[in-house]
């Protein structure tokens, strides 16, 4: 018989499963402390209200002040194991479009929709060949039976849909094909997903970019995102090891910073900010932006004035010398092809020469597991380990987006975050011959952030950006919901796991028996 929804009824069904002692033992308790920052020095920079002059660049290299907060990602209630064969609603499919970050997105919306619709979860497609060009898939980029194995205690997951025996015939299950509502509410997923499935036994929903809201009002499922997003989602070995040989040999010179250089012919056409391209390239963005965006009129210095224009590689270099970086700063560059060329890279080159990508700074061999996604995959992961991160454009469905929220996760680790918009007047007054107190007018810019620090979200910011609170913790936090768990949560989740895999497989070798026994009846009557 399936299970109810992911509410009380299923609450109900696994209290009778399980020992009382368990209970308690599971509720208040929170798992997967993850501590992974390997320096504990503060950075002191979490707030906004400290004096350009008080700031000593050189702690930027260290890690953000984490105020008492670690990050801690599993359930802080009663939290049952996911249904087996013979409870689960059915099967969900998706597709998941986009880049790197909209899919890693996606697929931690896909764990949380099969939790919520107490469904199993088929292995997630990557819609990679219309993006990437590459064929790889989520066989090809992530780490299959990490993300199993790590994910048991959420949700079940297999590698497709199983055949299904009806009349002594043998058939595959057919998915029924939905395209869900952009930023769906929990409770479409409750009743209109969960209807198709219980009516067709799978569903299969494409696509799946933005297809669950992010705002949630329960904290167990957005512990859930994180869970999957920076525990579940590995690269595969030789992704991991390309990016590890990368940083290394950056990291064998000292410190290092990444930079996401957002300046390419699809955000530059998107975000509608022509004027400073020739008009051989003017065509050739307005042309883009007809075929692949909706028609807007758009007004290059209002798009500047609000923000939305991507910095330019030279501002890029400006900003890092008015924090007072040198030309001696080793700098690795995450980002595709570059709209302009050699023309807009030379007047950063010339302020910071020593710049690499994934390209340039090791051996021929690295190159050809650097391609596509996997290329972008390894740029994520560089991003990650880098002691300064800086995104030059955080939009929605953007890479940069992803890792901010990773870094804080992986232990506050510095990110400094461009202000497009309090930053163009300045650039403007520069471009137009009004240079006093141009570096200083930067600075106070720039140091007004929290440098990756823990910090409340506030909207537009994206709970994949910053998942404080609800994924960390404090050991003497002065809200009860923020302690830290005790260290033996895992034996108690396994427990519950092992009681229900246990009643499963006694289940099946009773109905084993019966069909043997009917056999040896029906044999004895012939």
């Amino acid at each position: 018989m399936p299970r109810r929804g992911h509410g009380e009824a299923l609450l109900q069904q696994r209290r009778r499963r399980g020992p009382a002692r368990l209970w308690v033992a599971v509720v208040g308790l929170v798992a997967g402390t993850v501590w992974l920052c390997s320096s504990s020095a503060g950075l002191g920079l979490a707030r906004s209200s400290y004096r350009v002059q008080d700031v000593d660049v050189t702690k930027l290299w260290r890690t953000a002040d984490s105020n008492g907060w670690r990050a801690s990602s599993a359930p802080r209630s009663y939290w049952p194991p996911p249904p087996n064969e013979s409870e689960t609603n059915g099967y969900l499919r998706v597709r998941c479009n986009g880049g790197l970050n909209q899919q890693r997105s996606a697929i931690c919306n896909a764990v949380v929709a099969a939790r919520i619709m107490n469904a199993t979860l088929v292995l997630p497609e990557l819609d990679t060949n219309s993006f990437w060009h590459d064929e790889s898939g989520f066989l090809g980029i992530y780490d299959v039976p990490h993300f199993i194995k790590t994910l048991k205690y959420d949700v079940r997951i297999v590698m497709s849909i199983p055949e299904i025996t009806t009349n002594g015939k043998t058939k595959k299950l057919k998915a029924h094909q939905i395209r869900p509502p952009r930023d769906a509410p929990v409770t479409w997923y409750t009743a209109v997903a969960l209807e198709k499935m219980k009516k067709y036994g799978a569903i299969y929903l494409t696509p799946f970019s933005h297809r669950l809201a992010e705002d949630i009002d329960d904290p167990e499922l957005q512990r859930l995102r994180c869970r999957v997003n920076y525990h579940a989602l590995r690269f595969k070995p030789h992704i991991m090891k390309t990016s590890n040989e990368i940083v290394n040999k950056l990291r064998s010179e000292g410190h290092f910073m990444s930079i996401h250089l957002r300046f390419e012919m699809d955000m530059l056409a998107f975000a509608g900010c022509f004027d400073i391209f020739t008009p051989q390239e003017q065509k050739i963005l307005i042309k883009y932006r007809k075929e692949n965006f909706a028609e807007k009129q758009l007004v290059y210095r209002e798009r500047r004035l609000i923000g939305k224009c991507p910095l330019t590689p030279e501002e890029v270099g400006l900003i890092l010398r008015s924090i007072g970086f040198d030309n001696k700063t080793r700098i690795y560059l995450a980002s595709g092809d570059l709209f302009g060329g050699k023309r807009f890279m030379k007047p950063f080159k010339d302020l910071f020469p020593r710049l690499e990508n994934h390209n340039t700074v090791g051996p021929g061999k690295l190159e050809e597991n650097t391609r596509g996604l996997a290329g972008s995959a390894v740029d994520y992961m560089v991003c990650l380990l880098s002691d300064i991160f800086i995104p030059t454009y955080d939009g929605p469905s953007n890479f940069a987006n992803n890792l901010m929220g990773h870094r804080l996760y992986y232990g506050f680790r510095t990110t400094i975050t461009p202000n497009r918009k309090s930053l163009a007047p300045i650039f403007m007054d520069r471009e137009e011959g009004r240079t006093a107190r141009f570096e200083e007018r930067v600075r106070q810019v720039m140091f007004n952030t929290h440098f990756g620090g823990p910090h409340k979200r506030i909207h537009p910011e994206s709970f994949y950006t910053n998942s404080w609170p609800e994924c960390f913790c404090q050991t003497n936090p002065r809200n009860r919901a923020d302690k830290c768990p005790p260290d033996n949560i895992y034996e108690v989740l396994e427990s519950e796991f092992q009681s229900v895999e246990g009643e499963e497989e006694r289940e099946e070798v009773k109905a084993s028996n019966q069909t043997d026994s009917t056999s040896q009846i029906e044999e004895a009557m012939v």
